[in-house]
């Protein structure tokens, strides 16, 4: 087919001399053969991974990396306890990270289980029924209600056709198609009226249609395609912990190093003796708890979102959306309803609200609107085209008699819609021998044949004033983006003897207009409120018309009425370049009757200026933007597998409020993951800065298994414990931090430094002062105590630190003391596990310690105690600099 005129635009004589058929279709000798030309009807299937290739491919991260080297290098060093618990660490991070990837459903895979199972073909010049995956380039397919696209087609004919194509284009309400060649240029897909696009919904009508693309060549495998080729987005919290790893290796190589070179100047230890002090500084100096911490406060998250709806398929996205800038949100089925909804009655010649209003059984409105319906009342509710289910729904809501006015006027005669006079009547018998003409259709269109009007059940004339109000009230609803229909009625004697346009729809009664809006969920104006104050920006982005987008995103909130500026269209976006739209994108809140590419486009616009991307959508048509994003957020209950499937989260409830408990979520997981961060790199800092002064000293040098035991006590409960604090006060009133934030950001690095200082020294100065004023004569014995005092106090004032992380900035009896219960379990049980080391008979022997008296624990609980009372009056100092200079 010619590559230079879209489908659409060709003649059926063009496409038929392509393809090598005509309107009788193919032989089946012919359609074997192309079918072993062209492949299947069918997507390509994406590459499964075992569940070793995801276990494998955990261990490529950097941080992860580097533990490894660590723990090799413990063993070779003769530490095995250290790296037995290190790749402990390791493995269960892995374990983790496989758990949750396996839940996933492969997008591809999805999008292949749509297909429809079976098709209606001309083969050999009758009808026949063979699998959607055997349709060729050239068949003849037949649709009808309810069916599934099979491939795309080319319409041939069309009697009513309705398709509904939200999943494909994002536009709520079914595409009316007429078998015509269109001539316009750049059509977006809801604007081919003369195309049906494989996956898409017959919901009215029949048709003939030829296949002119199959496979991966049709729409949804051209979105497929998108899908896969799309490159794998890395998350902030992963960017961060890459960072960290890095910067970690940095400063323990140097630190290492110049352990190892001034040893050597003083000339007081061998070559061999110097390196393995200095590894084993470097070993000690890593935050092994850290990768599994991160993990374990991920997948409490994880958990608390789900108890609020919100699924998280991929760890790392908990964390991404407390730092999102902006969320892209598609329109039908997650900013709406997806639901069509009467929401505005012209009845009587006044304008009402529609859920205010009761309409008498007898009202010929609310007839004409249940009787000129085609709906059908199923044991689970409404089928149908979407636009006359609502007119049912309104009345069932209403509680008017729909079915007892069904039975009492069954439909004896009909005048089907058609897209050309867009007008649909039927003919029902009244109880004295007359016939009720219900009509129902355009307003312009019916407008025409309404010679009268019925006003609180009076019947008088159609003038021309009364036509004008009625118009201008047409015109005041459209540009409200409201669907408007209009009924009318006549009383007939008989059935004419030809029942068509002509016969039946002229001298019709008016008897009112119908407003129908996809409606905004009643939740999500406040969840953008919130969003906004929480310094996010809501973008919507959607296949329908220009001025139904803009009217929905005026009434949530996402832009000011009438700012038309901040509103662009799929064509207009085409004629910019990537670099106008990038000066632009800024610019813009709301984009209509956008493609696939398009929301890739613009979600790429705004990750390059730095900022992080969520995506959320519900359809087929969204998933290539949900995998670029940097998380993408599927729909649970309207949602296609393939959105999910390509989604970082699902929103189980398909609430949009979800989203903002999610970033709620996100940013309190990010924040304690900062807390646990600076805690353990403070506390780590200081261990390195006591074993680097004792070394430098000439001191005797705590043990391996003294700095072991004081990892694995501090480092693991009271870390783990604070991924669990309660959220801090007024957490989304802050701006986000956006992708260039890191952990050390907010002055967590300046306070890692400090305090690790802090540590460090407290605990020297211990053990200088029990050398310098021992409690025992014998100097073995005062090296012993001191040793020992240092111990407890590098121990227990970390546990006394972790106090101190539970906020930043904030003051330790602001956010509270023990509003945690695991954090003050967590504490409890690593003292006693501290303590017993000292105190418990035998095991100060297995640690190389001595047991303290009364006077020497009170030395270390002071010393302890005082890291809670310096780094307090910092925090103050912090605060009131703060306040001064941001006002």
């Amino acid at each position: 087919m010619s590559k230079a005129t879209p489908i659409y635009q060709q003649s059926l004589a063009t496409i038929y001399q392509h393809l090598q058929t005509d309107d009788q279709g193919l032989s089946q000798i012919e359609a074997d053969a192309r079918l072993e030309k062209y492949g299947h009807n069918a997507l390509n299937q994406q590459k499964t991974t075992s569940l070793m290739q995801k276990f494998i491919a955990q261990f490529k991260d950097f941080m992860i990396i580097v533990l490894l080297v660590a723990a090799l290098i413990a063993a070779f060093t003769g530490e095995g306890v250290d790296a037995i618990i290190i790749l402990l660490v390791v493995v269960l991070n892995a374990v983790f990270g496989v758990f949750q990837e396996s839940k996933a459903e492969e997008a591809i895979n999805a999008l292949k289980e749509m297909a429809a199972p079976d098709a209606t073909v001309l083969r050999d010049q009758a009808l026949k029924t063979v699998k959607s995956d055997e349709l060729v380039p050239g068949d003849i397919v037949s649709l009808e209600a309810g069916d599934i696209v099979p491939a795309d087609l080319r319409l041939l004919t069309s009697a009513s056709l309705k398709v509904e194509e939200a999943a494909l284009t994002g536009e709520s309400v079914p595409v009316e198609k007429q078998a015509v060649t269109l001539t316009a240029a750049d059509l977006a897909i809801g604007d081919r009226v003369n195309m049906a696009y494989m996956n898409s919904n017959v919901t009215y009508g029949r048709s003939t249609g030829i296949v002119v693309a199959t496979g991966m060549q049709t729409e949804v495998g051209r979105i497929a395609g998108m899908i896969e080729a799309a490159d794998e987005t890395t998350t902030p919290l992963q960017d961060n912990l890459t960072q960290l790893g890095k910067s970690l290796t940095i400063l323990i190589l140097i630190i290492a190093a110049v352990v190892f070179g001034v040893g050597m100047l003083r000339g007081s230890e061998s070559l061999i003796n110097m390196l393995l002090t200095a590894i084993s500084l470097a070993v000690a100096a890593i935050p092994e708890g850290l990768p599994a911490i991160v993990t374990i406060t991920l997948a409490l998250g994880t958990q608390r979102m789900a108890k609020r709806h919100a699924l998280v398929r991929k760890l790392p996205a908990v964390e991404t959306l407390g730092s999102t800038d902006i969320i892209a949100s598609d329109k039908t089925g997650t900013l709406t309803q997806n639901k069509m909804t009467v929401e505005k009655l012209v009845v009587n010649q006044k304008l009402i609200d529609a859920r205010t209003t009761h309409l008498a059984p007898d009202s010929h409105l609310a007839q004409v609107m249940i009787l000129s319906n085609d709906t059908k009342i199923m044991a689970d509710g409404l089928a149908g085209d979407p636009t006359e289910t609502a007119l049912v729904q309104y009345q069932l809501d209403q509680d008017y008699p729909v079915d007892q006015l069904l039975k009492d006027r069954p439909r004896v005669d009909e005048v089907p819609f058609d897209s050309e006079r867009k007008l649909m009547s039927t003919v029902h018998p009244l109880p004295n021998g007359q016939f009720l003409v219900a009509v129902k259709g355009a307003p312009d269109e019916l407008l025409k044949r309404v010679t009268a009007i019925e006003n609180e059940q009076q019947v008088g004339p159609f003038t021309p004033a009364i036509r004008n109000q009625i118009l201008a009230t047409n015109h005041q609803l459209a540009t409200q983006a409201l669907r408007v229909l209009a009924f009318a009625y006549k009383i007939i004697d008989e059935i004419p003897a030809t029942v068509d346009s002509l016969t039946l729809e002229n001298e019709l009664i008016f008897a009112g207009m119908v407003g129908m809006i996809d409606p905004e969920r009643p939740e999500v104006e406040q969840a953008v409120a919130e969003a906004k104050s929480a310094g996010i920006r809501p973008l919507m982005i959607t296949g329908d018309h220009r001025d139904t987008a803009e009217a929905i995103a005026a009434r949530l909130g996402i832009i000011e009425a009438g700012d038309d500026a901040a509103v662009i269209t799929g064509a207009e976006l085409d004629a910019l370049s990537d670099a106008e739209f990038s000066k632009k994108v800024a610019d813009y809140a709301v984009y209509a009757r956008v493609a696939p590419e398009h929301k890739v486009r613009i979600v790429n616009a705004w990750q390059k200026r730095g900022k992080v991307v969520a995506m959320t959508g519900d359809g087929v048509n969204d998933a290539p933007a949900l995998k670029a994003a940097d998380i993408g957020i599927g729909m649970g209950i309207t949602g296609t597998e393939v959105s999910k499937g390509a989604s970082d989260m699902v929103l189980a409830d398909d609430n949009f409020a979800t989203i903002v408990v999610a970033v709620e979520e996100g940013r309190k997981v990010f924040a304690n993951i900062q807390k646990a961060i600076q805690y353990l790199l403070s506390a780590n800092l200081g261990e390195v800065l006591t074993l680097f002064m004792m070394t430098m000293l000439g001191w005797q040098i705590l043990a391996p298994v003294h700095i072991l035991w004081i990892n694995l006590v501090t480092d693991t409960l009271p870390a783990i414990a604070l991924g669990v604090e309660p959220t801090e006060k007024n957490i989304m009133q802050h701006k986000p931090r956006g992708r260039n934030s890191n952990f050390f950001s907010g002055g967590v690095f300046s306070s890692i430094i400090y305090q690790g200082l802090l540590e460090g020294g407290i605990t020297l100065f211990v053990y200088w002062l029990a050398i310098t004023y021992p409690v025992h004569a014998n100097a073995s014995l005062a090296h012993a105590d001191a040793l020992t005092m240092a111990f407890a106090t590098l121990g227990l004032i970390q546990l006394f630190h972790a106090f101190n992380s539970k906020s930043i900035h904030e003051s330790l009896f602001t956010v509270g003391l023990f509003r945690n219960k695991f954090f003050n379990w967590a504490i409890l049980i690593a003292f006693a596990l501290l303590a017993m080391t000292i105190m418990v008979p035998g095991l100060n022997g297995l640690f190389h310690v001595s047991h303290l008296d009364g006077y020497q624990w009170g030395i270390v609980a002071a010393a302890s105690i005082s890291m809670v009372i310096v780094v307090e009056i910092v925090k103050f100092g912090q605060r009131w600099w703060l306040r001064k200079h941001n006002g």
